[in-house]
């Protein structure tokens, strides 16, 4: 049976994205997204599920990073979990008295509305994650009056629910992924997406619109394009990239070799299914089919049969 750590403890979004992933694995709760990736890269665990992308924030920075940096993880599944947050609170609280409120910064910033409209005099503290601060909120000595998190939470921690999906938008989504030592890649599927981080060589101008061509010539489509501050001064930045498509996949392929032909380094995050099902429109000229064709009429001109 697998292993899989995730962001914890017990009751975040991240155990029910886990639990869709990967129903029969062990479940590691970790203290934060590093100390989940830490785990799978030691060995500790099997592997990982942590939070990517959300549909109304963006890309997660710590998970970003933890990807860019370190020893390299390759993501072989992902899962779109829609978002509902509650307010959570001790029996016996009522929503006037509540002055503090504690929840993961993702949280607080989906629910902003709905602090503004109905907590006006409350101060907002970050916490590592949504449970944690359920798990918090439910001690009988905590500094903090109520937590913003999954309604599992609550019920897990033996909190009341006050109020129900109290998130600024009702379609909100946050996008899992799984994660896993470097290993033989989830075969193509026909709807799947790949994921890569790319540094600049140098800073010059038109040195991102090299790398756009690299997928623009090819057919390739962009699904997400992210900077991220490399740490070594300002305006140094490199970037994450999701696409459509398999890298056993021509098209694909040779936009990642064009990239690692114009890039100082390109960390390839790995191939896997697309989680809502949807295959790539693939322009003409662009298929497996019209690169071989292609290859062949190179490979007769270059021994004279013109």
């Amino acid at each position: 049976m697998p292993k899989l750590a995730y962001l914890g403890p017990e009751g975040t979004f991240a155990e029910e994205a886990l639990r869709i992933l990967a129903p029969e694995a062990e479940r590691l709760p970790s203290a934060n997204v590093s100390a989940a990736l830490d785990a799978a890269r030691r060995g500790e665990a099997d592997g990982a599920v942590v939070p990517l992308e959300n549909s109304l924030e963006g890309g997660i920075a710590t998970t970003l990073d933890e990807l860019a940096w370190g020893d390299p993880l390759l993501i072989t599944a992902e899962v779109l979990l829609p978002v509902e947050f509650s307010l959570l609170a001790r029996p016996g609280t009522e929503i006037g008295q509540i002055k503090r409120v504690f929840s993961h910064p993702a949280a607080l910033t989906q629910c902003r509305g709905f602090i503004a409209r109905e907590l006006p005099d409350a101060v907002t503290i970050a916490a590592p994650s949504t449970a944690g601060a359920a798990q918090e909120v439910s001690l009988p000595a905590s500094p903090y009056d109520a937590a913003i998190g999954a309604r599992i939470a609550g019920e897990h921690y033996g909190l009341v629910e006050l109020a129900a999906r109290i998130g600024d938008r009702s379609d909100t989504m946050t996008r899992f992924v799984h994660v896993i030592r470097p290993a033989p890649l989830p075969e193509p599927t026909g709807a799947d997406r790949t994921s890569l981080v790319v540094f600049l060589s140098d800073d010059h101008p038109g040195a991102l619109l090299e790398m756009l061509t690299e997928f623009s010539v090819r057919g390739v489509n962009l699904t997400r394009i992210e900077s991220r501050p490399t740490g070594d001064g300002i305006g140094r930045y490199f970037f994450h990239f999701d696409f459509e498509g398999h890298v056993a996949e021509a098209r694909v392929g040779e936009a990642i070799s064009g990239l690692h032909r114009v890039c100082s380094e390109v960390r390839f995050l790995g191939s896997y299914p697309r989680a809502d099902g949807v295959p790539p429109q693939v322009k003409r000229g662009t298929a497996d089919a019209d690169f071989a064709e292609a290859g062949d009429w190179l490979a007769r001109i270059r021994t004279g049969l013109v």
